[in-house]
């Protein structure tokens, strides 16, 4: 019960303390858990009573931060960039209500890689961005 207690304000923590970049990998990597977790439940008994709970639970967690990560794109400064993004998380929003509804895994598992690409393609960039970061603080104590 303790323990449970340090990783809530540990995960608090860490999201007070995230850049906008991290809190935007923290919001792909719950929603990965999310489908992942959907997508397992999909496994399970169909005579399970938990099943469809489950599956419910899940794709809606992942519905709702697909919604954040879309509800935060900024149009005036990504232009077609963010429009662009729009509509791809309107695709994933479709994709997910269709796998809650018809209670398929396959629009689960595509949503899934579409999402996996997206957080490896905002972590590389992250990365990088560190390394830009890291160089020009570098030149500025030599000058």
């Amino acid at each position: 019960m303790v323990a449970s207690g340090y990783a809530r304000a540990y995960r608090s923590n860490s999201v007070l303390t995230a850049s906008p970049g991290q809190l935007v990998l923290m919001l792909y990597d719950g929603a990965l858990k999310s489908l992942a977790l959907a997508r397992e439940a999909f496994d399970t008994p169909a005579d399970d009573p938990r099943r469809i709970a489950v599956i419910n639970h899940q794709l809606l967690k992942a519905q709702a931060i697909i919604t954040e990560l879309q509800g935060g794109l900024n149009f005036e400064a990504g232009g077609e960039f963010a429009r662009t993004m729009h509509r791809l998380y309107d695709y994933h929003l479709s994709r997910l209500l269709d796998a809650n509804l018809r209670k398929q895994v396959e629009p689960v598992i595509e949503v899934e890689r579409l999402v996996r690409e997206l957080r490896e393609a905002w972590s590389q960039m992250l990365g990088q961005q560190r390394e830009a970061e890291s160089a020009a603080g570098q030149i500025r104590s030599v000058a």
